[in-house]
């Protein structure tokens, strides 16, 4: 497979320099920026409608107003047909900028998933910091659902509550600066309580999801080492461990709802307490008991119903927003954890997006006083390390586990940074800037090969232009896989390669690079690790065929395999990763 294919379904990113990053994440408020541009036509047919309701009032107060003075039912039919007809239009409006602003925020989670999921594909799968499994599958998924209610609810009542209730407080200040007045007090005093509850939802919105991610991960990881846990009897104590986690999170959502139950209680009060203020006013005046606060001139009755009518629709988009309040506090926590998961995945050297992987000759490969360390790792892995391998040559790097082959392939393929020295295939340094060139024409094959749920020739597709059904089934047969596809025919091999062999898997990894003759650089980690000497024997044998005229290193410790290589270069773990000792095969 391509090493570009492998990057892209890794599951996480490795930095191999921070400033390779070409482009850095969004923050959590570029993203609900974004969502509100999207939502700019469903938010304006939503204020639209809700704003609809000033002339119903008006009409509403001079039919009642004529019928107090005496007019009969005929002058009743227009104020009610003007009524009944603003009311369908409405209606219509509102359903119509709360469909669309669904439409919208599943579109903006859509693309937030994807972004995200592209940034992790994009990730070198040798990221020791890379985010659990179980942690990625609920934000994504679980988590990030609480983006829609964020953009399609929050969004739209936050920018009602700003404009209608202006547009309202313009209504009535002609008519009365003093019930105006008593608007204007009472409606800051709602956000300022809503505020000053928020920040604390929002914390505790965090604490709920990071908990819930956590317990997440803990059951994937549970789930898939179950076998294990069972051999050494440690079911009751795995149990008794998400059975805490369980109450832990619990208690976070309980707290979360308190707060949201807080909010609404404080919009609540201060709602009632203000329209209760404006009705006493109106009625006093219109008993004659209060004379000042109308501009110097009584108001009768249906100026005073008008004021009546839409002070509760002055509270009324504040009481949305109120509503939608664990909405902000949710979909910016799940907006934060998305942001966390594409900045994670970003960090990779240069991206081999629409880079086109070229044929051509077998490259040399050259590291020249090289030094690493793992990330997070205070001791270097390799403090001077120099490598000289010719094109088409094949090349063993022969050490025992943990002596740092798999590194050195990583520092050839630019997966992970080094600190020092330099790395070159085919005379240019690997860095940021190069590094998607230089990774195009590689090919990568780990210890174990990720198979994806399908059949055997979508698995050496993997999608990939150019790769048909026919290219496919003769690189089955080149990789010695021709018997396998021939019993299973069209069918499907499970996640993770269930209903496979691990010899079957490693030479399912080979059909891949069989697939992909552009591929010039082979770097195969331990391909004979965990199988029987004649399985063994079969992977190697289709390894080096595959492997002529392609520069090949292989990381391993098995001697038969770096037997039949060119070349052996002994990585002497012992002396302190710098002496490099080179022995011919």
């Amino acid at each position: 497979m391509g090493l570009a294919t492998a990057i892209r379904t890794a599951p996480g990113a490795v930095p191999a320099s921070e400033s390779a990053v070409p482009d850095a994440p969004r923050g959590a408020k570029a993203r609900s920026a974004a969502g509100a541009r999207a939502l700019r036509p469903a938010i304006a047919l939503q204020i639209a409608g809700a704003l609809l309701w000033l002339p119903q009032a008006g009409l509403l107060a001079l039919a009642v107003a004529g019928l107090v003075r005496g007019e009969g039912l005929a002058d009743m039919v227009l104020p009610a047909g003007g009524f009944a007809l603003l009311g369908v239009v409405r209606a219509l409006l509102e359903a119509a900028g709360s469909r669309l602003a669904f439409r919208a925020a599943r579109g903006e989670l859509t693309r937030l998933r994807a972004a995200a999921a592209e940034a992790l594909a994009l990730g070198s799968p040798l990221d020791t910091r890379r985010p659990a499994s179980g942690l990625v599958a609920s934000a994504l998924a679980e988590q990030a659902e609480a983006v829609v209610p964020y953009l399609s609810r929050f969004v739209p009542a936050r920018r009602r509550a700003t404009l209608v209730p202006l547009a309202i407080l313009a209504c009535v200040l002609p008519f009365s600066w003093v019930a105006a007045l008593i608007l204007a007090v009472a409606a800051p005093l709602i956000p300022l309580f809503m505020a000053l509850i928020g920040w604390r939802a929002k914390a505790a919105s965090e604490a709920q999801h990071v908990e819930l991610g956590g317990m997440n991960a803990f059951l994937l990881d549970r789930l898939r080492g179950l076998s294990t846990i069972r051999s050494f009897g440690a079911v009751e104590a795995t149990a008794t461990r998400l059975r805490a986690d369980a109450e832990s999170l619990r208690q976070r959502t309980m707290a979360v709802l308190r707060i949201a139950f807080l909010s609404s209680a404080v919009l609540e009060l201060f709602s009632a307490l203000g329209v209760a203020m404006v009705a006493v006013y109106v009625g006093f005046h219109l008993l004659g008991t209060i004379g000042f606060g109308s501009w110097g001139r009584d108001f009768g009755l249906g100026e005073g119903l008008f004021i009546l009518l839409v002070a509760p629709a002055f509270f009324e988009p504040l009481r949305e927003l109120s509503a939608a309040w664990h909405d902000r506090a949710a979909g910016q926590a799940a907006l934060e954890a998305i942001e966390a998961l594409a900045g994670d995945g970003a960090r990779i050297v240069g991206t081999d997006a629409a880079v086109p992987a070229r044929g051509g000759h077998a490259p040399a490969v050259r590291l020249d006083h090289v030094r690493f360390r793992h990330a997070g790792q205070p001791a270097l892995l390799f403090d001077d390390l120099s490598l000289d391998i010719a094109p088409g040559e094949h090349v063993a790097l022969f050490a025992p586990s943990g002596a740092g082959k798999s590194s050195v392939l990583a520092l050839i393929a630019g997966l992970v940074a080094h600190e020092g020295g330099r790395v070159s295939v085919d005379g240019a340094a690997m860095d940021a800037g190069s590094a998607a060139r230089l990774r195009a024409p590689m090919a990568y094959i780990g210890q174990q090969p990720h198979i994806f749920a399908g059949t055997l020739r979508s698995n050496v597709s993997l999608g990939r232009a150019g790769v048909d059904a026919g290219a496919a089934g003769r690189a089955l047969v080149a990789a010695r896989l021709g018997k396998v596809a021939g019993v299973r025919g069209p069918a499907p091999i499970g996640e993770g390669g269930r209903g496979l062999s691990g010899g079957e898997a490693l030479r399912l990894a080979l059909a891949r690079l069989a697939a992909t003759p552009q591929a010039r650089l082979v770097l195969a980690d331990e391909p004979t690790a965990h199988l029987d000497s004649g399985t063994a024997r079969e992977v190697g044998d289709a390894l080096i065929e595959l492997a002529q005229g392609r520069t090949l290193i292989v990381a391993t410790h098995d001697p038969a395999l770096a037997a039949r290589m060119d070349r052996v270069i002994r990585l002497d773990h012992a002396a302190q990763q710098q002496d490099v000792q080179e022995q011919d095969a």
